[in-house]
């Protein structure tokens, strides 16, 4: 086997040997929404998301968004819109879904929603 092809062939052995680590790992990053859907759930963020409640909230989608200093949170259905915007340690609620903002920095939002209805 040449040279080229032998450092080929481990290139490849490697990139195969580490995708599913790495894959694994990403998948255990994403927070499962569908948790929410009672309005019941813990959350740990790093992009913005948006996701289905219960309509029994008298919405049908949470939006959340944040930044190094601010969590807005949006509830919506069609015709309606509700939202707060909350800080670090700040505890507010959408249509009776509580939310506090447990912690808060650029790149990650820790929330705690709860059903108050």
């Amino acid at each position: 086997m040449s040279r080229t092809i032998r450092s080929a062939a481990l290139a490849v052995a490697a990139a195969l040997a580490v995708t599913p680590a790495a894959a694994g790992a990403a998948a255990a990053a994403k927070p499962n929404l569908r948790a929410c859907y009672d309005g019941r759930c813990n959350l740990t963020l790093t992009k913005s998301v948006s996701f289905r409640v219960s309509p029994r909230f008298g919405i049908t989608r949470l939006a959340i968004s944040f930044n190094s200093s601010t969590v807005r949170v949006k509830g919506t259905a069609p015709g309606v819109m509700s939202q707060a915007f909350l800080g670090e340690g700040a505890t507010g609620s959408v249509n009776n879904i509580g939310v506090r903002v447990v912690s808060l920095s650029s790149g990650k939002a820790v929330l705690r929603l709860s059903a108050r209805r």
